[in-house]
């Protein structure tokens, strides 16, 4: 870039936040990638043109944008004030232009530049992915902005508060499609520079942030279509040739249109563009990302195969694209204005994705299962001292690793939980009245946490709703305050009190909130059998109520927090779980098993007590309180499964779980159909998974006999697409070096995603501790495993006993190449660490933790900062626990498989 940074006379404050002395207008962009190495420096690039118009609002004589690893080659001040500096400045990912005479309020401006840029192959920003079809090495020129890698593509104004309106025009081989977030509008074939070409340009974006811009260059010229009628919008899905011909995306086709119509009427406000295109990436970091009018997905996220599927994948699929397609409303017409409050984006779009997905498949019965996947899922983070709260000061959250790390648990699960919650209080027709009121005031622009609170008041006051206080006074302690309450009713007495909860009792809480981690708590309750109709508040530390035979609080976990009794309720909700489970409901029932096993771990009830809670499961046979009890004895697996306790443990879980695989096995005639309910289905597969790992052998051979037919006749795969994980897993694992190089081979062959990414996991429950360091080597080579799966296969070698100090191994030595040749777009270092330290619980894994911190701690950790924060935390207490515990839950294991 030309410079003169030798006369430089002005001092620029090193800060990670644009000044608001322009506002951005709309950029006019040019991109041609190209799709084959350079023969000198093997590299792939591309190169660009952008004309940007900007307003000055506050006179200045600098123009500050971002620009993150692009080379400039031209920059033109379009009749600006004459250039008399210019320089890149890389710790802030900032392209600086100091100007002659300052820039006149209230005018507008334009700044032209030419730039080049890498098209590599590290997930961020503009980059390439590949894939083979037919024998043939394609290339995808593709594109990932969210939250900070727009800058890496094009200079630009790169915070959400800055909108603009973005035209695209896109240079690509001829014969290759050219996609954006507007729809295709002229395509010419012309040459440049001698080279044939096609030029593409879009019709302009509507008023949206740079993390939302989309690019697609691919040859996957096959698509399948539709037109929503009531919405008079093109519906495409956009994914390799095979897997449309294969069948693979026409789901995804047929749930988008109902979803998109549900969230019309759910908002009461139109659907915003005229198409809606959703590709399936062979190589994308996300899960997905919800780009206005593009979404960009990972195969395995948007592809459902009929044929090879489980009904998981599709569960996935629906509330997947329920969850992207919330954002076009939620997120994208209307944008938080800083990554302080990314709950308010992906906590939103978490909740909704149930209903959305509940409406596509209204025989599934999804709005319940947010309680397994969302609300327990993050109670286990949220208890501890090292959580954060879901809102944080804006001046907190400036860096890009600091903004990637929000998008965590707590952004999503705990923003989707506190949401559901607000609006069981609100009432449903309350909270979506305010909603609108919401998304029609603030479309096109950028808001906080608080105009959300505002506009939702409206509409209590509206409707006359009796609140015990203003909903901002309700919700600003449950956004602004980490972690969460537990509610402990004594019975006998009729006293209702509330704390904080946190799974060590041992640690404490150096974050000082405003409210004293208090609550304003809504509970729901069930007396002796019968449903109260009324929410009763908990307003202050403790409160009265009458006592009852027994009680059961926060009915169908509405409310984000746990609940424990006095001992002689908890004696009469065991004794009701004995008798007739069937009076307390299915979630609730899920509910009882996990609040007590996390109230043993904090010390609150007894151990034996939680133990307890498993007895009644002989005679249960629905999902979600198996889930929830196998969830919870995996933390015992974890703890325990390297001392004397394992095999009294797998004794006492294969009596437990042999009835319920007797129930699946008479339920589908001995294996050979699928059971009609979905959650019947899931619970089936927990049957075979825990049945086959406790040692039952009647499972154990089953297993085993179909992956040998399967190995027999590699064309021919027999087993039922929703069990294959359980088989592939418990066969590997009973198998040797011939089962996992089969598997590798059927791996590597797939051509449905979903099928590889099963067997992907399954290759690392091997017993052979060869095979599973040679799996974990192959994470370093792109070739074997693609960069987006690495982290997955190092955490499965490390969930499985015998691969864990392996796996650990394995990232302390090379961390460091990781850390710096990966960086952010390829890898999730935060969900590495976490899976690698989840069974740490002696000294020694202590000390080897706290040695790793402390010989990274110069260069940081990026996105898993915090995650190597909460694993010295976890671990401290798993060692207290384990030592507290250890010999209780022996006596009580053995006392159960004595008799």
């Amino acid at each position: 870039i030309p410079c003169t940074t030798n006369m430089i006379l002005v001092f620029i404050p090193l800060s990670y936040r644009l000044s608001n002395a322009l506002v951005p207008d709309y950029y006019n962009i040019t991109l041609w990638p190209r799709l084959s190495c350079d023969p000198n420096t093997g590299l792939y690039i591309f190169t660009g043109q952008c004309t940007m118009e900007f307003e000055c609002v506050k006179e200045t004589n600098l123009i500050l944008i971002h620009s993150n690893k692009l080379n400039y080659t031209k920059l033109d001040n379009m009749h600006i004030a004459s250039i008399k500096s210019t320089w890149l400045q890389p710790e802030t990912q900032y392209l600086v232009i100091q100007l002659n005479s300052k820039l006149t309020q209230k005018h507008k401006y334009q700044l032209y530049t030419n730039f080049t840029g890498e098209l590599a192959d590290d997930l961020a920003g503009f980059y390439r992915s590949e894939y083979e079809e037919d024998g043939i090495r394609k290339i995808v020129a593709t594109s990932q902005m969210h939250p900070t890698h727009a800058r890496k593509t094009f200079p630009c104004f790169d915070e959400p508060a800055m909108k603009a309106v973005f035209y695209i025009t896109l240079i690509h081989p001829p014969g290759t499609v050219a996609l954006s977030n507007g729809m295709e509008g002229d395509i010419v074939n012309t040459t440049i520079d001698g080279v044939a070409v096609t030029k593409t340009k879009f019709e302009p974006t509507k008023k949206m942030s740079t993390y939302l811009l989309a690019i697609v260059l691919q040859a996957m010229t096959i698509f399948i279509m539709s037109l929503l009628i009531t919405l008079c919008v093109q519906i495409r899905i956009w994914a390799r040739r095979t897997a449309i011909e294969q069948g693979q995306a026409n789901y995804a086709l047929n749930v988008t249109g109902p979803i998109l119509d549900f969230f019309q009427l759910y908002y009461n406000i139109s659907y915003p563009l005229n198409k809606s295109d959703q590709i399936a990436l062979p190589d994308f970091y996300f899960g997905a990302m919800e780009n206005w009018g593009l979404v960009t997905y990972r195969e395995t996220n948007l592809l459902y195969d009929p044929v090879t599927s489980s009904n998981r994948n599709k569960e996935t699929t629906a509330t997947i694209i329920a969850h992207e397609l919330a954002h076009m409303w939620f997120g994208n017409l209307v944008t938080l204005r800083w990554w302080n409050e990314v709950w308010l984006n992906e906590g939103f779009a978490s909740y909704v994705s149930y209903l959305g997905a509940d409406h596509a498949e209204p025989a599934w019965n999804l709005k319940d299962l947010i309680i397994l996947d969302d609300v327990h899922r993050v109670f286990a983070v949220d208890a501890l001292t090292s959580s954060h709260p879901l809102s944080s000061k804006e001046d907190s959250i400036i860096l890009p690793g600091q903004i990637s790390e929000q998008f965590d648990a707590i952004s999503y699960s705990k923003g989707a939980a506190v949401l559901r919650m607000l609006s069981d209080f609100l009432s449903e027709q309350v909270f979506v009245q305010g909603l609108n009121s919401y998304l029609k005031h603030f479309a096109y622009s950028n808001t906080v946490g608080d105009d959300l609170w505002h506009h939702l008041q409206m509409a209590v006051k509206a409707n006359n709703v009796s609140l015990p206080c203003p909903v901002c006074e309700i919700m600003n302690r449950w956004v602004i305050q980490m972690g969460f309450p537990v509610v402990t009713i004594d019975t006998s007495t009729g006293k209702v009190s509330q704390k904080h909860f946190l799974l060590d009792p041992e640690s404490s809480v150096t974050v000082e909130s405003p409210y004293k981690y208090e609550w304003l708590i809504p509970v729901r309750w069930m007396k002796s059998g019968e449903v109260q109709r009324d929410i009763w508040w908990l307003m202050e530390k403790e409160g009265m109520r009458r006592g009852s035979v027994w009680v059961l609080a926060n009915i169908n976990i509405t409310g984000y927090y746990r609940v424990n009794y006095d001992h002689g309720n908890w004696e009469s909700l065991f004794a009701q779980l004995n008798s007739e489970h069937q009076v307390i409901p299915v979630i609730n029932r899920a509910q009882l098993v996990d609040d007590a096993f996390n109230l043993a771990r904090a010390q609150m009830v007894s151990t034996p007590l939680a133990l307890n809670t498993t007895l009644y499961l002989s005679v249960e046979t629905e999902y979600m309180p198996w889930q929830s009890a196998l969830d919870n004895l995996d933390y015992y697996y974890l703890m325990l499964d390297r001392t004397e306790v394992y095999q009294p443990m797998q004794d006492y879980i294969k009596k437990l779980v042999t009835p319920l695989f007797l129930y699946f096995k008479n339920m589908t005639s001995d294996w050979t159909h699928v059971p009609d309910r979905h959650t019947d289905q899931y619970n089936q597969v927990n049957a075979i998974r825990m049945a086959c790992r406790t040692g039952v052998t009647e499972c154990q051979n089953l297993t085993t006999r179909w992956f040998k037919q399967w190995m027999e006749n590699p064309q021919q795969n027999l087993i039922e697409p929703n069990l294959r994980s359980a088989v592939y897993c418990s066969a590997m694992a009973a198998g040797d070096e011939a089962e996992w190089e089969f598997g590798w081979s059927q791996f590597k062959k797939a051509t449905v995603a979903s099928e590889a990414s099963k067997l992907m996991s399954a290759l690392a429950c091997t017993s052979n501790t060869t095979l599973l360091e040679r799996y974990l080597s192959y994470t370093l080579n792109s070739a074997m495993i693609r960069k987006q799966d690495a982290t997955s296969v190092i955490t499965s070698v490390a969930s499985n006993r015998l691969g864990q100090s392996l796996a650990w191994d394995f990232v302390r030595e090379q961390w460091e190449y990781m850390f710096t040749q990966y960086g952010v777009g390829s890898f999730s270092f935060a969900s590495m660490i976490s899976g690698v330290t989840a069974r740490f619980s002696t000294p020694a894994e202590l000390q080897q933790l706290v040695e790793f911190e402390e010989k990274h701690r110069a260069a940081g950790f990026g996105s898993a900062t915090l995650a190597v924060e909460q694993a010295l935390e976890r671990t401290r207490a798993n060692i207290n626990w384990q030592q507290k515990n250890k010999q209780e839950i022996l006596d009580w294991f053995n006392s159960q498989t004595r008799h």
